[in-house]
């Protein structure tokens, strides 16, 4: 990888992980969730405003456009950004980016089963995502939760979003 690579793949690493690591700093009921996750899309909202003029793609047009947008908003990061900060409270850090966070491909295999009808989840795909799944198992080791706990490792697990 060139310099300008590993540059790139350090901030993603800070801004991702950053991320993670401020939701756990709130574990202590400072500020509410809504507001943490707030905070994270708008300072988005604002770098990406910023970022279209300087790579000049143009503003999108039409109120359409921008309800399209707004609903991939919703669904894409505000409803996720919220059930993961919740879910922080409630387990370890560690836990919750590094092995629930990771079944995001796994979900969507089974979603994209469920939702499409052109990417059916064959039997070439099952063994492997079932594999997926019983690996975060055994990472999990004893961690599996109940009640609260297990609703927050369902909703950090993408199982909830």
């Amino acid at each position: 990888m060139s310099g300008p690579d590993w540059l790139r793949l350090i901030v993603l690493s800070v801004l991702w992980g950053g991320s993670f690591f401020f939701c756990r700093c709130q574990r202590a009921p400072v500020l509410p969730p809504l507001t943490i996750v707030l905070a994270r899309v708008g300072l988005a909202a604002l770098v990406l405003a910023g970022v279209l003029p300087l790579i000049r793609v143009p503003w999108p047009k039409g109120w359409r456009v921008w309800a399209a947008l707004a609903v991939m908003g919703f669904f894409n990061n505000v409803a996720p950004f919220t059930l993961f900060v919740v879910a922080q409270g409630q387990i370890s850090s560690g836990l919750a980016p590094s092995i629930l966070n990771a079944t995001t491909p796994l979900w969507g295999v089974v979603v994209a089963h469920l939702a499409t009808r052109d990417e059916r989840l064959s039997w070439p795909k099952a063994p492997g995502v079932l594999a997926g799944f019983a690996g975060v198992a055994v990472m999990m080791g004893g961690a599996w939760g109940s009640g609260r706990t297990a609703l927050a490792q369902a909703a950090s697990s993408r199982a909830l979003r």
